[in-house]
Order: structure tokens, then sequence, then C-alpha cells
């Protein structure tokens, strides 16, 4: 029985004994390697679940607010890191969620698919497990999984879920932390690290696809709507405003960014949004020893207190 097939019975199950109103998982998209966010509310419903390479979005954004419902969910490990700092700060109620955890060996980005076959049209594809084979009106192509991946997938430390009420499939060791990108732009000079930021925001359209991909962007109301103050211009035309939105969002973030990617794989301008995440994610496991959502015990980072914290931000 594959995974796909082990989802569906775990989900059938849980829906049947009436232990959960809700599933909320991946069903196949429309097109080719596209997946899509499912809610199985019945046992036949949770035919329709499925899990491969496509299925990039991060769940944990489906499971916040949910009411009364008892609310199951399939989630592999930078779902399950979002779901753990949601727990935490109270936007879900752990007694009504029941986590199916999945190993995940990384998810394939179909913007380096499309380029690799020169953006033809695939209208077919098979997932051989290690690679891909890619069917089109006039092609054949196969590609190994590892070479088209998310750059958030190639870095993850946690493949498996660090909590789950179900784990199906075997776990995967996650890897070593790796942060030779974020050292790259370190060295950079300040004159060179400026020309950078302001490169990638000329390209931000600000149409906030970034802030509603992230499932810790949750602010009824975000700064950058606030009318008084207000706090940036509403024209993308500014490098400068672009950038303040971005580097405000990060802060946000410190302490509570697992990593996911979601930012960067919804930005329709192929921004490389990672470069100040995983900055702010480096710096605050070098100064408060802190990763986000790795344990339910643990207090956020930002929420602690250390005599022997280091100040020299102060002076």
């Amino acid at each position: 029985m594959n995974l796909s097939e082990n989802i569906k019975a775990a989900a059938k199950k849980l829906l049947e004994e009436k232990k959960v109103d809700l599933v909320v998982g991946f069903a196949q998209g429309s097109l080719p390697l596209r997946s899509t966010p499912y809610f199985a509310r019945t046992p036949e419903q949770a035919e329709n679940l499925i899990w491969g390479a496509t299925c990039e979005n991060n769940l944990a954004n489906f499971v916040r607010s949910k009411g009364g419902d008892k609310v199951a969910v399939i989630a592999k490990g930078c779902d399950v890191r979002a779901i753990v700092g949601l727990i935490k700060e109270g936007q879900i109620n752990k007694e009504n969620l029941y986590i199916i955890g999945v190993p995940c060996q990384g998810m394939v980005d179909r913007k380096q698919i499309c380029q690799a076959v020169g953006c033809k049209d695939i209208l077919e594809v098979r997932d051989t497990g290690e690679a891909l084979t890619l069917k089109g009106k006039d092609f054949e192509q196969t590609l190994a999984k590892a070479d088209v991946m998310f750059s958030s997938c190639k870095t993850c430390q946690y493949n498996t879920p660090v909590i789950f009420d179900e784990l199906l499939g075997e776990a995967i060791a996650g890897k070593e932390a790796d942060y030779s990108d974020v050292e790259a732009f370190e060295a950079l000079s300040a004159e060179e690290r400026a020309a950078y930021v302001a490169k990638e925001m000329s390209k931000c359209i600000r149409c906030y696809a970034c802030r509603q991909a992230c499932p810790m962007c949750y602010c009824t109301e975000c700064f950058v709507d606030c009318g008084a103050p207000a706090w940036i211009g509403k024209s993308a035309q500014s490098v400068d405003d672009n950038a303040l939105f971005q580097a405000v969002r990060v802060f946000h973030l410190a302490g509570r960014c697992v990593d996911c990617g979601a930012c960067e794989r919804a930005c329709p301008m192929g921004i490389k949004l990672s470069f100040l995440n995983r900055k702010m994610v480096k710096d605050v496991k070098e100064m408060f020893g802190a990763e986000a959502g790795i344990s339910l015990e643990e207090a956020p980072a930002l929420n602690t207190f250390k005599f022997e914290d280091k100040e020299d931000f102060l002076l």
C-alpha cells in the first residue's frame, strides 16, 4: 500500500468512527504537477486524498480558527512546525486537532521543471520515486527530483514531523543545518548587500501573496493596511517601501518563521524572499539558541529573557 492509500485509509477510519469532522489534505489539481488543498467531510470524499511531490502548500493555514470542529490534518514536517507555533500562540486548539504526520522527501518546483523542459506543455507526469517522467505532445523527458526541488526543501532539517498523533510511512533523518546561502550574503560588503536587496525589491508588485501564504501572518490588520498612522506608501514603485514591508514582516516572524518557503513559492515575481527569512532564522538560532516550531514545551524565543543574552544591539 503506497502513502496515498495509507492516507485515504487513515482519513476514512477517522471520519467513519466520528473522531473528526473534517480531514484537511491534498487532492489532485486540474493540471499536471498541481495538487490542491482538499477538505474531506465524509469517508467517500476521503477517496480523493493524495500524496506526492507537488503537495507543497503549508496546510497549517487551513486549520486555524475552525470553531468547535474536530479536525485532522495531513501534515509534513514544515506544516507541523507551523502548527506547533500556532498552538503556542493560541491560534489552534490542540484538543481539537489530530495530526496525521507524513515524512517528506521534498517538493518539486514547477518553475524549475518548466525551465528544464523549455516551458513546453506537460500533459502527463509519472512519479517513479526518485524521478519524474514528463510527457507532452512532442516530447518525453525524465528529471531527477533532487534537481528540481524547492530550495527550502533542500535545506530542510525536519523531514519527519516533530509531533504527530499518527505517523504514516518511515521516518526520514533530517539534514545538518546549512546556511551557506545566508553566509554568502553576509560576506558581501554593505554596498553589495544594499544593491542585492534593491534589485530583489524592485521586482515587487506589492500583491501581498507572501503574506497570505505565510501560516504565521494572521494579524487581522497588517501594518501596511493601517491608515493612521500610514507606515508606508501604497505604490509598489517605491523600492524603499517594498524593502520596508519585507523587513518589518521578517522582524514580525523573528523566532516564529519555520523556513517552509511558502512566501517565496507564492511570489509571482520570483523574488528570493528566503535570503531575508533565513538570515533571521540563523540569527535567532545563534543569538538565542532557539528554533521555531520544534517543541510545544519550549517558550517562543522572544517570550523569554536570560541575563546572559547578548545585548550588543543596544549599543
